[in-house]
């Protein structure tokens, strides 16, 4: 059985001893492992499809997952799973949903991150504020929050997601049920923009009573380390999961996560739990059926993942999760804990951005910075994003 992924030093080291210890319990399955980084990947396996000599097993993203099922380059794993050759039972469907394409599973998620926020506890603590119900909260009680901090404290808010503002609407979009992109990719996925509207109207009233970091210096691109945030010019950062670690060493003093708050009258859940990566057996494997029982292996096995120890992302199952959260640090035990409060609280990702996406979020940064910077209105800016939005998706 040949295993492709892409990875580096430590995921290679890990991923070869748990192919090892495989091969030890399993004594008639041979394993090969080839290995490579991200940038060559794609164009190996692209090759490899073109020669019909793809691997038995490979490591799969999201990005283009659809784009492979699309040219039946990869194989169902239902009938894996129905046998029990694939056991995926203590495995919450949340976890299960983003290697799906039209019900059928193609890719088994290899580890979760979820969209989040974290805060200084001590700086609420001073201004008198329970910490949040991350479960409950909505933007109402955040804006409020974020008044009474700088009320009491002097401490500010930072503009949502600077890095890439789009994260932010889309959580608050797929509240109403709707999407930043249609489902074909080939414009927007809304038209009414109450809430996109709503989204820089909060920041914009935290900016006039000057609770907001001055946009000019909160867009501009800085390590985690001279943040506004570490710097505790900010009692709020907005984060992936995946980007705590950093933020924690970053800001070196104790931080806590939630989920981003709700929207009046939401729908439905705007947290979704997004795959690092995926295990996919391609249409052409020649030992399917070894393919599906290592990803099982890979996904349920205590020792395997103690090997591993969530080098992918966080562990989907769950038996799993609540082993390696006794043996990982506190920062790391707080990510299983917001991944596991964001599996339960989480509705469907969204199909994978469209081609025209890089374009999208360059624009949508660009016109948040020109409306929080008060340089267009929010309805010009809002304009300017719908009208800009459809012509480059289109």
């Amino acid at each position: 059985m040949r295993l492709a992924w892409w990875g580096n030093p430590t995921r290679d080291e890990r991923t070869i001893k748990v192919a090892d210890l495989y091969m030890g319990a399993h004594p008639k399955v041979k394993i090969e492992t080839e290995t490579t980084g991200w940038a060559g990947y794609w164009d190996k396996m692209n090759t490899q499809a073109a020669a019909a000599s793809l691997p038995d097993l490979m490591q799969h993203d999201y990005a283009y997952m659809l784009q492979w099922v699309q040219r039946k380059q990869l194989l169902p794993l239902d009938e894996y799973v129905q046998s029990g050759v694939l056991d995926l039972s203590n495995v919450d469907a949340s976890y299960l949903q983003p290697g799906k394409v039209d019900g059928k599973l193609y890719g088994v998620n290899l580890g979760s991150n979820a969209v989040c926020l974290t805060y200084d506890p001590a700086v609420l603590a001073k201004a008198g504020i329970p910490e949040p119900d991350s479960t409950t909260w909505t933007w109402e009680d955040f804006e409020k929050m974020a008044l009474t901090i700088y009320q009491k404290t002097g401490v500010k808010t930072m503009p949502f997601f600077t890095t890439d503002p789009k994260v932010g609407f889309d959580n608050m979009i797929r509240q109403t049920g709707a999407s930043t992109y249609a489902k074909n990719g080939g414009g927007l996925g809304f038209t009414d923009t109450t809430v996109l509207k709503e989204y820089y109207a909060i920041q914009l009233r935290l900016l006039a009573s000057g609770a907001l970091i001055d946009p000019e210096t909160a867009f501009i691109n800085v390590t985690q380390a001279e943040s506004e945030f570490a710097k505790g010019h900010s009692w709020v950062e907005w984060i992936w999961s995946n980007q705590y670690v950093a933020t924690q060493a970053g800001a070196n003093r104790p931080l806590k996560l939630a989920l981003l708050p709700q929207i009046k009258n939401s729908k439905q859940k705007g947290t979704f739990i997004k795959a690092s990566m995926f295990f996919a057996i391609p249409a052409s494997a020649k030992n399917p059926k070894d393919a599906a029982a290592f990803i099982s292996y890979f996904t349920n096995d205590i020792a395997a993942n103690e090997v591993l120890m969530g080098e992918r992302g966080v562990p989907v199952a769950t038996k799993v999760r609540t082993q390696l959260s006794k043996e990982v640090n506190e920062v790391n035990q707080q990510i299983f804990q917001l991944i596991d409060l964001a599996g339960k609280n989480s509705s469907p990702i969204d199909p994978p951005d469209p081609s025209k996406g890089g374009e999208f979020l360059k624009m949508f940064r660009d016109e948040t910075m020109e409306i929080l910077m008060k340089k267009v209105s929010i309805d010009e800016g809002v304009k300017s994003i719908m009208e800009q939005g459809n012509a480059i998706l289109k």
